[in-house]
């Protein structure tokens, strides 16, 4: 047995069912192990190895599990930092497995020699080792596994290739050799009795109490419904968290921050109480003001509590026994004028998006594109929006019910990991429809290609159904609005317009199928078409660029910076002007279509 050998062995034994991966010399030893273990983890092989990172990601996000991802040395290993980079800011498990030059040519300036430990010294700060003898490798494979899976975090080990290609010999019971064993037990720390009663105190002296829940909270589902049904308080939700809660309670205000909803923002704007559970959502400017709220924070990672605001109560513990012990503390609210505000704001603002979706564009409007698939989502669709204004549609117009899932880049917001995030979730989940939205841009960058992984793979799921959904509107839209809104700088076309592709002819050439939509009363037989296919399918939804997606909340600082960027000579100003008004009035009508 060689020591690749061992190492495919090792991850069986951990109960790893795929390796995301792209090919190449430096970790040839582990493709010939490969080979002798008839693929077993299976080897999934993505065009890039930066889609076999984000693949690694979706899989860990949608499944639970710690993603597992390979590459070989130099630009393999280089290829991969920015997918670890999206699992270490989410907080995603997952563990790099990398090839290095031979030990033999190491300071040699040798062909693909790159310094792999400094180099993922930042995204695998929590455990990162090169293996450079046999016995070494069951505990450094070990730990990783481990480390990632409790610390919720990027873990890497790093084999040169002649270590690859050595006898595996275990750790003997002796002098500085370390064995190692496996399992990653579960554990749920809870709070001393004095901090749940410091944070009952001031829960229950509040009046106008909100709640804002991450992904943290996801397992405690019926644990903060109850909670806020005893505090009479509205729930808003940080993007990653979009699936915590349904967004059918009227209680639930839905997402906050930039891409947030207007009653999550008026609901932080008046409340004289906070607790936020599982989240470290980071623009304390839409959270209350600094003397406005007292605020309780619930965490499983102490080194993430008492950011973003001065919380008088930071609990470390998991969410679900926290709150569990938290609730035989809490004092019933009536449910009187605070709840009913948070309920009547919330209802007032679905009819908002309504309104908004069904203003006329050219040819598409992107808020009736996402709109209308709210109502034909499967109850157990798996969503995953790129980085963008597709992000911006995702968070306002779908809302979350039953077993739904969905996910996006949170905290690095990086562009294109829409497509292989769904890919990594059909492999979680294979017998769940997936959808993906995602810009032109995205699915320039990164999309294309990985349709070709789609085609390869798609056969081995129980349901074949992975729908892509792309905004193609010729511009790299939210940079577009950005420059717009902060600048006050006109559109800058040489960065910004895109070419037009004919997505689902491409889709098709590649064994899929699609359609490309220009007309409105097209967009809900598209999606209807797409959702009933036998094979994935992709959608090529023509938008128009001048649909604003202009935050609930804009300040007059924005509005005049968009006002004079369309002074300054904006190409598209007309459209601009006209398309941002009849958005935003939308939100000072009583009713009706516009």
């Amino acid at each position: 047995m060689k020591v690749a050998d061992y190492l495919l062995q090792r991850l069986r034994e951990w109960g790893v069912e795929y390796v995301f991966a792209y090919p190449g010399d430096g970790i040839n030893g582990l493709l010939a192990a490969w080979g002798r273990a008839e693929d077993t983890p299976r080897f999934i092989q993505a065009r890039h190895e930066e889609m076999a990172a984000f693949e690694a990601v979706g899989y860990a996000k949608f499944s639970g599990r710690t993603g597992v991802c390979a590459a070989t040395s130099g630009p393999g290993a280089i290829h991969l930092l920015n997918g670890l980079y999206d699992a270490k800011l989410d907080h995603v498990p997952v563990v790099a497995i990398v090839g290095q030059t031979d030990r033999s040519a190491m300071g040699g300036s040798y062909q693909q020699e790159v310094d792999l430990l400094t180099l993922y010294k930042g995204v695998a700060s929590e455990f990162c080792e090169m293996v450079t003898v046999p016995e070494q490798l069951p505990n450094v494979l070990d730990r990783a596994m481990r480390v990632a899976a409790t610390r919720r975090t990027v873990t890497a080990v790093i084999i040169p290739a002649d270590v690859q290609e050595l006898d595996y010999e275990a750790p003997a019971h002796a002098f500085k050799q370390v064995p190692s064993s496996l399992g990653a037990p579960h554990y749920a720390p809870v709070p001393a009795d004095e901090e749940l009663a410091q944070a009952a105190e001031i829960l229950n002296a509040g009046e106008k109490v909100a709640l804002l829940v991450g992904q943290g909270a996801r397992a405690a589902r019926p644990e903060v419904e109850q909670v806020a049904d005893l505090l009479a308080a509205g729930v808003a939700k940080a993007l990653l968290g979009k699936d915590v809660l349904p967004d059918t309670p009227a209680y639930v205000t839905g997402s906050i921050g930039l891409l947030g909803t207007r009653p999550s923002y008026e609901m932080m704007r008046d409340c004289d109480t906070l607790l936020v559970i599982g989240s470290s959502f980071p623009y304390t400017q839409f959270l209350p003001e600094f003397d406005q709220a007292r605020a309780v924070q619930i965490d499983l990672d102490p080194s993430m509590v008492g950011l973003r605001y001065p919380f008088e109560a930071n609990i470390v513990g998991d969410a679900g026994e926290t709150l569990r012990r938290l609730i035989p503390l809490l004092e019933r609210k009536s449910h009187g004028t605070w709840r009913k505000t948070i309920e009547d704001n919330t209802a007032r603002w679905w009819e908002v998006m309504q309104r908004r979706a069904e203003v006329a564009a050219d040819p598409l409007n992107p808020e009736y594109v996402v709109h209308a698939l709210d109502a034909l989502l499967p109850e157990d669709v798996m969503l995953a929006a790129d980085s963008g204004s597709a992000a911006n549609w995702y968070a306002r117009h779908l809302r979350m019910r039953s077993a739904m899932r969905g996910s996006l880049s949170g905290t690095l917001a990086t562009m294109g990991p829409g497509v292989p995030y769904v890919i990594g979730a059909k492999f979680a989940r294979p017998e769940r429809p997936a959808i993906a939205i995602v810009g032109d841009g995205a699915m320039q960058m990164n999309g294309l290609a990985e349709l070709i992984t789609v085609a390869k793979y798609y056969q081995e799921w129980s349901d074949p159904r992975l729908v892509v959904a792309v905004l193609n509107n010729h511009d790299l839209n939210q940079v577009t609005w950005e420059m717009r809104a902060m600048q006050g700088a006109p559109q800058f076309e040489p960065s910004q317009n895109l070419p037009d592709l004919r997505y689902a002819d491409i889709a098709q050439v590649f064994g899929l199928d699609g359609v490309r939509v220009e007309r409105p009363e097209d967009v809900g037989p598209a999606w209807s078409r797409a959702l009933a296919a036998e094979k994935p399918f992709v959608i090529d939804f023509r938008t128009d660029p001048a649909v604003p997606p202009i935050p609930p909340h804009a300040s007059w600082d924005q509005i005049e910076a968009a006002a004079l960027s369309v002074l300054r000579g904006d190409s598209d100003r007309g459209s601009v002007v006209r398309q941002g008004i009849k958005a935003k009035i939308q939100e000072f009508l009583p009713g009706g279509r516009n």
